[in-house]
């Protein structure tokens, strides 16, 4: 089988397409023929900075779309030759991939393969911002970094869904912001004065809940940009800056409070709150509330475009590998 790796940290040149035996499955493992792989910014950081490498070679990759090949010992209720979706913990670069059970999603009727590998990372993940750690309420306003991006495409139409008085966004860019409005997004702000912009919105008020994947100084600057009983949901820390802190000081004046969610971290910790996360996700899917555009492609073997694409922070929406025809 092809597959894509790296044997050293660097640009998108050094992804390579190697040949390999496909794996088999080991107990509670499924292997699956990928017909699409998600390209996540988070295979960025892994080839370009070693995040979440354990070792090299590596293969990147955390989510796909295809039929199973096979089943190991002891897994029930998936068989060969069905469609699924996978969350894996890399690897997604590849014709065949094994992944855990617990993380492998039948589709339902009328979810095409295409569309089901925008959703294993960027649906559960939305989902749990919005609903089970952001907790929004109808009538209250949302502020979300990176509101052009898949995350961001999906927070926006479960948030306008869930009755929110009004849905902001913050992107870097006049095209980005374009494309924000288009998917939920009330208004859009810059990334330097969210906080001002965000406040002014609001009457002097502040966001009810700030879904923040940046960190550093974003992420202090948005629990300042807070209403009293405000909440804010931290899901990553693109900036790279140090870990955010916070104590009584910051929060207890206003009733303020901090989040925090990872889909890849539930997936280890409590994979059946991932399963039942991602049913209850795709249902959203399935009823028309949420469309996740798929806004580029490319060949596995053009695995470095996708990179270089992603990587510039220009991309809107969902970028996808094409591992079969």
């Amino acid at each position: 089988m092809r597959a894509v790796e790296f044997q050293e940290y660097g640009g998108p040149e050094v992804l390579r397409i190697v040949r390999a035996a496909a794996p088999e499955p080991g107990p509670g493992q499924v292997a699956v023929e990928a017909v699409w792989a998600g390209v996540n910014f988070a295979d960025v950081k892994a080839r370009a900075e070693g995040y979440r490498v354990t070792s090299l070679p590596y293969r990147p990759g955390l989510e796909v779309s295809g039929r199973i090949r096979a089943v190991g010992e002891g897994v029930e209720g998936l068989r060969a030759g069905q469609e699924v979706a996978a969350l894996l913990d890399g690897g997604g670069y590849a014709e065949v991939v094994l992944a855990q059970a617990a993380r492998v999603f039948p589709l339902p009727d009328g979810l095409d393969l295409r569309s089901a590998a925008t959703l294993p990372t960027v649906l559960p993940t939305a989902h749990a911002l919005v609903h089970e750690v952001g907790r929004l309420r109808a009538g209250e306003n949302v502020l979300v970094h990176g509101a052009a991006g898949g995350i961001g495409t999906v927070v926006g139409q479960l948030a306008q869904a869930a009755g929110a008085g009004a849905v902001y966004g913050v992107a870097s860019s006049d095209a980005k912001a374009d494309y924000a409005l288009k998917h939920g997004y009330d208004e859009v702000f810059r990334p330097g004065t969210f906080e001002t912009d965000v406040r002014r919105a609001t009457g002097g008020r502040g966001a009810d809940l700030v879904l923040d994947p940046v960190g550093g100084d974003t992420l202090r600057r948005g629990l300042e940009s807070l209403a009293d009983f405000g909440r804010l949901v931290s899901f990553g820390n693109a900036g790279g800056a140090e870990p955010w802190r916070a104590g009584q000081g910051d929060l207890y004046a206003r009733g303020r409070s901090i989040g925090g969610f990872s889909v890849l971290a539930l997936a280890r910790s409590a994979p059946d709150a991932l399963r039942m996360l991602t049913e209850r996700a795709l249902r959203t899917v399935r009823d028309g509330t949420v469309v996740l555009p798929v806004t580029a492609e490319f060949p596995l073997s053009d695995a470095a475009g996708a990179h270089r694409l992603i990587g510039g922070r220009t991309s809107t929406g969902k970028l996808l590998l094409r591992i079969a025809d």
